[in-house]
């Protein structure tokens, strides 16, 4: 197979299926575009949490034990915060804070987040092109009987204890693809789109609602090829069953795929689920069953390929 690769994740579970690809794929042969809308102001800092996790797994920094955040990290910034009196609700780690302090720098130079990123993975040694989905603030809100709640508020401070009623992307409508991103869609060697096995609803989903995303990725010609984040008929990490179930929906590789209709050519689900593959072939769905659960490098590079054989291989 030539061409390029457009994969679109979010944070833990995208990042891994990611660092699987770069390492089946030269750089010039793919684009890593992540979810910003989990990004938050905390501490004054602009948090960027699927960015950093895409970050630190392609740069071998990652924590695979806590599954986000930096390895051998340590909390003496955290401890003294809380001491005096600081929100100390949403942990960030001594060496994690050194990547925020120099993101905000740059930013308040005026660099975009495109530029930014591309600086600090190019610092850490990372080859292949990671771009936000957009430069322009997108914020993830979810609905809830206490109101609109910001995403970190809901996933981190409340620990996703509230019902969710809906999500909404404030700022969407008017936030523009990011260069990086924008470019991989145009090109004319684009030879799928992969979506990771992020949450859709909350992770892929404020991709989708840019304007002209969903129209660029469905397209003619580019098969789009999804990684469930199903495992067993649930969610190995994260929000997602609950949130499935309180949106109305029923918590199945089925729904997942529906979520997508338009979009989808392609779904890979996990050998546990293999009875769901009927009832998706019927949708009209190509179907891959396979392990898809990714617990080291052999995994990831593994289900990287399976991935890519879709279309064509990786030669």
């Amino acid at each position: 197979m030539s061409g390029h690769i457009l994969a679109l994740s979010g944070g833990v579970g995208g990042a891994k299926l990611a660092a699987g690809l770069c390492a089946v794929l030269p750089p010039e042969r793919l684009t890593i575009a992540v979810n910003t809308g989990d990004d938050f102001e905390h501490l004054g800092l602009t948090i960027c949490p699927d960015l950093d996790s895409v970050t630190y797994a392609l740069a071998g920094l990652n924590d695979t034990t806590r599954g986000w955040g930096v390895a051998d990290e340590t909390w003496q910034a955290m401890e003294m915060i809380g001491r005096l009196g600081g929100p100390d609700w949403f942990n960030l780690g001594d060496r994690d804070l050194g990547l925020h302090l120099t993101r905000a720098m740059h930013l308040r130079d005026a660099k975009s987040l495109s530029e930014v990123t591309a600086m600090l993975t190019g610092n850490l040694g990372i080859a292949h092109k990671v771009v936000p989905m957009s430069d322009d603030p997108v914020r993830t809100q979810v609905q809830t009987d206490a109101g609109w709640l910001d995403f970190q508020h809901y996933f981190v401070r409340e620990q996703c204890r509230p019902e969710v009623r809906g999500v909404r992307f404030d700022g969407a409508e008017s936030a523009a693809l990011a260069p990086g991103l924008a470019q991989a869609l145009a090109r004319p060697d684009l030879a799928a789109v992969v979506l990771c096995p992020s949450n859709p609803w909350l992770s892929v989903d404020p991709m989708l609602a840019l304007p002209g995303m969903r129209e660029n990725i469905a397209a003619p010609g580019v098969p789009v090829i999804a990684v469930s984040p199903l495992v067993g008929g649930t969610a190995l990490k994260g929000p997602l069953a609950k949130l499935m179930a309180e949106l109305g929906q029923p918590v199945s590789n089925l729904a997942i795929a529906q979520h997508y209709e338009g979009l989808l050519d392609h779904l890979v689900i996990d050998e546990t689920d293999a009875a769901d593959a009927a009832d998706l072939r019927d949708t009209g769905l190509c179907v891959t069953v396979t392990q898809t659960v990714m617990r080291d490098a052999q995994d990831r590079e593994r289900l990287a390929g399976e991935v890519l054989a879709f279309v064509g291989g990786v030669e």
